[in-house]
């Protein structure tokens, strides 16, 4: 502190960036209030529209889970067979969201190497095909599911071209982040000896990428099989089609709510459990080896 009131120069640095500092957090103050007003008053004119009230009805939030779960205890002999009979929309689901993201990988990858400084095939289009996947990863996959659904008619392909459609803007933007890393040594390389820019990306840039690729599509699986039964509620197929229709019955039918509702967190967890040991293959794996 002595130094700083004998030096002037030190003393205007020090107020000034105490001047930086407060000037920082008045006008986090205000964004932070900003949003909270904003917040506040959309829930109040959300509430204000609702069919009923917010805090009216939020002493009844758990009786429906209640009411599953009770008819599932009282039938829990039957439990098993419902499980077999829900166990082929099951695969129906899984189905559609591996066929999606596999679909949405391989576009997200070209369009990911076009839009990649240095790699891109055509570099003065370069911020099309990134504008090309904002949108395609801005549009919601129930969106697109619903206008399908009108041209095509219900059933799995619908879902699967919404979700394969929103994988690629996905993806492709986390394959971009991915490829800016990758060393160009072995493109100018391939570069040199006449190879084509197909054969530079395969053989100087896929091999560098594939493990954080196949990492972002195992994650991206898991949450396609979520989004896959969600589709199903408007008609997509697959196990949120059954659950929308036991749903529908209403009680009676909890029963088979509460298998499919087990059926599908046992197949999530399941899922998460065994990409995520993939990935951790994948990347500490290939690290490992690299170490050694």
């Amino acid at each position: 502190m002595t130094e700083l009131t004998g030096d002037p120069q030190m003393r205007r640095i020090h107020d000034d960036y105490l001047a930086l500092t407060r000037r920082k957090r008045l006008y986090s103050g205000m964004l932070l209030a900003v949003f909270v007003a904003l917040m506040a008053s959309g829930f109040v004119l959300a509430d204000d529209r609702n069919a009923g009230g917010f805090w009216e009805g939020l002493h009844r939030v758990f009786d429906f889970p209640a009411d599953v779960l009770g008819e599932a205890a009282d039938k829990v002999t039957e439990l098993p067979g419902h499980i077999i009979t829900f166990f082929p929309a099951l695969l129906e689901t899984i189905n559609i969201a591996a066929v999606a993201t596999l679909a949405g990988a391989v576009m997200g990858a070209l369009l990911s190497m076009l839009s990649t400084r240095g790699l891109a095939r055509w570099p003065r289009l370069t911020p099309l095909f990134r504008r090309i996947m904002d949108v395609m990863r801005a549009v919601p996959e129930i969106v697109i599911a619903l206008v399908l659904i009108f041209v095509l008619g219900g059933g799995p392909v619908p879902a699967m071209i919404a979700i394969a459609f929103h994988t690629t803007g996905a993806l492709g933007k986390l394959f971009s982040e991915v490829n800016e890393n990758a060393s160009l040594k072995p493109v100018e390389g391939l570069a040199s000896v006449g190879a084509n820019w197909s054969q530079r990306m395969l053989l100087g840039v896929v091999p560098q990428v594939a493990p954080n690729y196949l990492s972002y599509a195992l994650l991206r699986f898991e949450i396609n099989i979520r989004a896959s039964a969600i589709l199903g509620f408007v008609g997509a197929g697959g196990i949120g089609y059954e659950l929308k229709n036991a749903m529908s019955w209403g009680q009676g039918q909890y029963d088979e709510s509460a298998a499919i509702f087990l059926l599908l967190f046992l197949t999530i967890v399941a899922v998460d459990q065994l990409s995520s040991y993939a990935r951790d293959r994948l990347t500490h794996g290939r690290r490992r080896e690299m170490l050694a």
